[in-house]
């Protein structure tokens, strides 16, 4: 890592120290539907605020895979069911902010499986997905869920994933597969979700979100 990113990153952390923090949804390449599930996070985030007393900026802010500015953002979302491409600009950018205390957050809407993949192998090319098992912290920071990552709606019939790239022992990036939670955290009447399942993917949220904030 060069001096000037060096640099940024103490001077956003500096920042996050003395705002109200924002969490930001990720703008990439390739053509796949990445504004998906516009109600998704600006609800987790009214969730979290409520009741694990965050303080999170309501606004959520739209940031480039290119943009040094993510740096800001100490959480950052991404989703879509279609294409993603991640040029070497963008590949480079997310490998400095993963690499220097940034966390991202992949939410498979369905579809996204097959594109994402490979350019997570270009991003870290020795690094694997590693499921997190159900005794992992992510699962218990804030409400417990004893058997992992819940399912929230149906697609393949597959169990539900939490996968994860771990940088020098620290967790940078989470992949959460046949879940989908983004579309539990809409607003109810989106997807026809009843209560408890809109419950329990704003809870699953709750727990990533306070991960992140405390490790």
């Amino acid at each position: 890592m060069n001096k000037r990113v060096l640099t940024t990153i103490i001077t956003c952390l500096v920042f996050f120290a003395s705002q109200a923090q924002q969490i930001a949804v990720l703008q990439y390449e390739g053509g796949g539907d990445w504004y998906s599930n516009p109600t998704s996070l600006p609800n987790l985030v009214k969730f979290c605020n409520k009741n694990i007393y965050t303080q999170l900026d309501t606004k959520i802010a739209t940031v480039l895979a290119t943009d040094t500015g993510i740096m800001q953002f100490p959480f950052v979302h991404m989703t879509g069911h279609g294409n993603v491409f991640f040029s070497d600009e963008a590949l480079d950018n997310l490998r400095n902010y993963l690499n220097g205390g940034g966390f991202l957050h992949i939410d498979d809407n369905y579809g996204i499986d097959e594109y994402l993949r490979p350019q997570l192998k270009r991003l870290f090319p020795k690094e694997e997905l590693i499921e997190l098992p159900a005794s992992h912290p992510l699962f218990s920071t804030a409400y417990t869920f004893e058997k992992g990552l819940p399912k929230i709606h149906e697609h393949n019939g597959t169990r539900p994933l939490a996968l994860g790239i771990f940088r020098e022992n620290r967790l940078v990036l989470l992949y959460t597969l046949e879940s989908d939670l983004g579309d539990g955290w809409e607003n109810p009447e989106v997807h026809n979700d009843p209560p408890a399942v809109h419950e329990k993917a704003l809870k699953m949220g709750a727990n990533i979100i306070k991960y992140v904030f405390e490790n």
